[in-house]
């Protein structure tokens, strides 16, 4: 693991063997600094689960189970959020193409597995790709320390004017 300070931006890295052994210690290393900067074990758990399923998809398909390839894991915190980009050299595919699976059906169906991407962009903030099929895969998740559509905190000692009243 290397950490980085760079100004307000802190950055750690952990490259593994791409193999399902590695994924607890995966989840350790995320949910360990997402803890660490202030998510509660709930939020820290939904972090660690997306990037178990992102690591996973690496491995089943991107390098289909070779596990003397290896996965990339950077986490960057700055000073509104943590993103994990989970980078491979496997092969790519169409994030466009993954179509959201419709819950009501799959559970009807009592289908297995296939929800990766969907538990993915359903735990985090942002989801985004960016893939070069046998060059370079990354799939960037961010997840903000307060919810953007959240109000947002007064200031102390600021009280809002109304014209012709008081407050």
């Amino acid at each position: 693991m290397v950490t980085t300070v760079q100004s307000a931006v802190k950055r750690y890295r952990l490259r593994m063997p791409s193999q399902t052994e590695n994924l607890e210690i995966i989840r350790s290393f995320v949910g360990h600094i997402a803890r660490r900067v202030g998510f509660d074990d709930e939020e820290a758990t939904k972090i660690e689960m997306a990037v178990d399923e992102a690591c996973s998809n690496v491995i089943k398909h991107a390098y289909e189970r070779d596990a003397r390839k290896p996965i990339d894991i950077v986490v960057k915190i700055d000073y509104d959020k943590l993103t994990v980009i989970v980078t491979d050299h496997g092969k790519g595919f169409d994030p466009a193409s993954i179509k959201m699976p419709d819950m009501k059906e799959y559970l009807a169906e009592l289908r297995v597995g296939g929800l990766g991407i969907y538990l993915m962009r359903t735990l985090m903030d942002e989801v985004a790709y960016d893939i070069k099929p046998g060059v370079r895969n990354q799939v960037k998740m961010v997840k903000y320390f307060v919810k953007r559509d959240a109000p947002r905190p007064r200031k102390a000692g600021v009280q809002k004017k109304v014209k012709g009243g008081r407050q």
